[in-house]
């Protein structure tokens, strides 16, 4: 047994030595790459990117509000007077202005009532005047005490009642002379007309519908705010005595080019629906052209519409994260480091940020394509342009 023993032990030693010659071996290696790490990250050079420093302020919105076009001064023309309809002095469609003449509806017979209405005036005009100086008459008449007074009172309320005859046939003839003049159907305001409601020949009544006149210059457009844009457009107002802008625009559809008009913000209403939590706005518009129509759906955006003390960053400098929105906010070392956070509305090419980040932290202001946490960065000024990162 000894011999055995001994005899074997010279093959453990070989195995041992083995062993061990391959754990320095495993040890020079992983040392080795630890090493090469080390000098492969200290030869990546920085990448250079724009940097921006947060801090808050106040920025400028970039919304639009969906309206459908309404005429709130569209008027129903109707007949005033009873007759036959005579003529009709338009063609559907046209562009009207306030005072055209539209209709005709039979004047002889009105023409015949003036005349009537004046012949009985003249006619009390005599009586009175009749009165009148039997009135002075009786007045000196009783100064001489020729006449009872019961004579003077009576001449006197003869008088009384002819002045009153007057009156009331001047009243008349006015009333007459009103009813001819609405023979002759004026248009009550400028716009587009609309078919005619009656056609000529037709026997119409006081209140019967003619034709309808839409106004399209200016056009009065009425929309409707959420609750924060109305307050912070209020406070916009109270800031500044100059008009809030307004924009008209209408997207291009089936071969026609987008369009849009120019106006100004000129109400905001001053409480909240209850059943929309929206406040009421209206702008006006020069439309000369009548290129924007009643029944059209339209945008409406307003200049300078702004939110105030916040955080924003450029729109380019998001990413989707595993966690949500994200950011790169810069480390001490100016190692890159991703930072998830939430947004609140669009700003043009700003994004507001409504947590995750503090003023005084340093962000990727620029595309951060390529850019992984820990990457090493080379801060570059930020122009403060947000639609130009890069």
């Amino acid at each position: 047994m000894q011999k055995n023993a001994n005899a074997m032990r010279p093959w453990r030693l070989a195995l041992l030595g083995l062993g061990l010659a391959g754990l320095l071996v495993g040890c020079g290696s992983e040392s080795g790459g630890q090493a090469q790490a080390a000098d492969s990250d200290q030869a990546a050079p920085a990448t250079p990117s724009q940097v921006m420093s947060i801090a808050r302020r106040d920025i400028a919105l970039d919304k639009s509000y969906p309206s459908m076009l309404s005429s709130e001064n569209e008027v129903t023309v109707v007949a005033r007077v009873s007759g036959l309809l005579e003529a009709r002095q338009f063609e559907p469609g046209d562009r009207v202005e306030k005072g055209d003449s539209l209709y005709t509806i039979e004047p002889a017979t009105y023409q015949a009532a003036v005349r009537s209405a004046e012949a009985d005036l003249q006619s009390a005009k005599a009586e009175r005047d009749r009165a009148q100086r039997d009135a002075d008459r009786y007045q000196r008449l009783l100064n001489q005490n020729s006449v009872s007074r019961q004579d003077y009172d009576d001449a006197l309320a003869k008088l009384r009642v002819a002045r009153a005859t007057v009156a009331q046939n001047e009243a008349a003839l006015d009333s007459a002379r009103i009813d001819l003049n609405y023979t002759d159907v004026e248009a009550p305001v400028s716009g587009a007309i609309s078919l005619s409601e009656i056609n000529v020949g037709n026997l119409v009544d006081p209140g019967t519908e003619l034709a309808t006149i839409t106004p399209l210059d200016p056009l009065e457009v009425r929309f409707q705010l959420p609750q924060a844009d109305a307050l912070a457009l209020r406070r916009q107002r109270d800031d500044k005595e100059a008009p809030i802008g307004a924009t008209l625009s209408r997207p291009a559809k089936q071969g026609n080019a987008a369009q849009s008009l120019e106006g100004e913000l000129d109400f905001l209403g001053s409480r909240v629906s209850e059943s929309t939590s929206t406040v009421e706005a209206r702008a006006m518009f020069d439309n000369p052209e009548g290129s924007f129509l009643p029944g059209q759906f339209v945008r409406i955006s307003l200049a300078g519409l702004k939110r105030y003390d916040v955080l924003a960053v450029p729109e380019i400098a998001v990413t989707e994260g595993l966690m949500g929105p994200q950011v790169f906010v810069l480390d001490d070392d100016n190692k890159a480091r991703a930072r998830t956070v939430e947004l609140g509305e669009t700003a043009g090419h700003w994004l507001i940020v409504t947590s995750g980040l503090e003023a005084g932290e340093r962000v990727l202001a620029s595309d951060p394509g390529g850019i992984q946490p820990g990457t090493k960065i080379e801060p570059q000024p930020f122009d403060g342009d947000a639609a130009s990162g890069s």
